[in-house]
């Protein structure tokens, strides 16, 4: 067991407030376009309805099959009548598979873009930093998100499944 003594004290500013800037995303897996709601109150069925008309409008007719991870709010009958009646497809990940989801490997790169080491001293600048990177994905960001948002995931051989 280590420690890590320091004989100055070090203060960091952190936000106050409870305020949420929310973020629900469709990324287009070969063409790397990204779709968005955003809200500052809660994800919901609404929401995700919200999200898969854009999809629907963005789409050039070709067969939309949107992957979910297990969200309560994304695997409700509102959101799975509303994909039928839009013609989309919905393809949920197994339980606890972040890493099956290529969208994340995008919220990972916002969130150390935006997030880490800065300090924003207005919710207005938050919210500004977020949809600013957000809205540079297809230009200034494209050539290091190309690298980042490949579809090799990784797998594992020779795994076995223990079962009682």
């Amino acid at each position: 067991m280590g420690f890590l003594w320091s004989f100055t004290r070090l203060f960091i500013r952190a936000p106050s407030g409870r305020q949420r800037f929310n973020v629900l995303g469709a990324l287009n897996a070969l063409t790397h376009e990204l779709i968005t709601v955003t809200n500052t109150s809660y994800i919901n069925s609404d929401s995700v309805c919200e999200l898969l008309l854009k999809i629907t409008d963005a789409s050039t007719g070709v067969p939309i099959t949107v992957v979910l991870d297990n969200a309560r709010y994304q695997r409700c009958q509102k959101v799975q009548e509303y994909a039928a009646n839009l013609g989309i497809e919905l393809l949920f990940l197994p339980s606890y598979s972040p890493n099956l989801n290529l969208i994340e490997r995008l919220w990972k790169f916002v969130k150390r873009n935006c997030l880490y080491s800065r300090y924003y001293e207005k919710f207005h600048d938050f919210k500004a930093a977020i949809t600013d990177c957000l809205s540079k994905t297809n230009t200034d960001y494209q050539p290091e998100l190309d690298s980042l948002l490949t579809l090799n995931f990784q797998s594992f051989d020779k795994v076995q499944f223990v079962t009682r």
